[in-house]
């Protein structure tokens, strides 16, 4: 728990896109961590979920951080600026994959935070309140993040940005596929899963 909060705390000062993803995925392992010790079914549900649903989004964190190095050759936050101004499809793209990073309700990594946080509670309160900062903290440094990158005011190196290609839409679509669809419809992963989180309980 220690480690979720340092790396959230981490990830807000960071001014690189690379290394903001990276304590981000690390907060969000170490979460995957404490609800295992916790040993409750609900949370072992998350967990299992959370695994694979993690697998998605930081894929996603990864290649829009890829399409923007290779379209502006810098990855510095304080570089970037208003690119939803000139690649409208890219900026709706990254705020959707960031919004599941954070487990907006909808996206995949909703139902998965809910039960793993559902489990840690009822294995001891206080220790949800402090991992339950590392959704504020993570709101905190993706939403800030978001402001500086995607909106606010271009500059010389932005506004020459160009959109989302053939190829990267396709890659685009199915991870935001994939997000949505777990998110909305989350019953078949529970099914599945439910019988190897109960071995491990009982």
């Amino acid at each position: 728990i220690v480690g979720i909060v340092y790396a959230s705390c981490i990830a807000i000062v960071q001014n690189d896109l690379k290394t903001l993803v990276a304590y981000s995925s690390i907060a969000h392992v170490g979460l995957m961590c404490a609800v295992i010790f916790s040993r409750t079914e609900q949370g072992l549900q998350g967990v299992l979920i959370q695994m694979f649903n993690h697998g998605i989004n930081i894929i996603g964190m990864w290649v829009m951080v890829d399409i923007i190095e290779r379209k502006l050759h810098t990855t510095k936050i304080s570089e970037l600026g208003g690119i939803s101004k000139h690649a409208g499809n890219m900026a709706i793209a990254f705020v959707i994959i960031c919004l599941s990073n954070i487990a907006l309700p909808l996206t995949n990594g909703f139902i998965g935070e809910f039960l793993m946080f559902t489990g840690l509670y009822h294995y001891n309160g206080w220790m949800m309140f402090f991992a339950g900062l590392a959704v504020i903290l993570g709101a905190v440094y993706i939403l800030n993040m978001l402001q500086k990158v995607i909106f606010g005011n271009s500059n010389n190196l932005t506004q020459n940005i160009t959109d989302l290609a053939i190829g990267e839409w396709i890659t685009v679509i199915v991870i935001i596929g994939l997000i949505i669809f777990v998110g909305v419809y989350p019953e078949p992963m529970l099914q599945g899963i439910s019988g190897i989180t109960a071995l491990f309980v009982h």
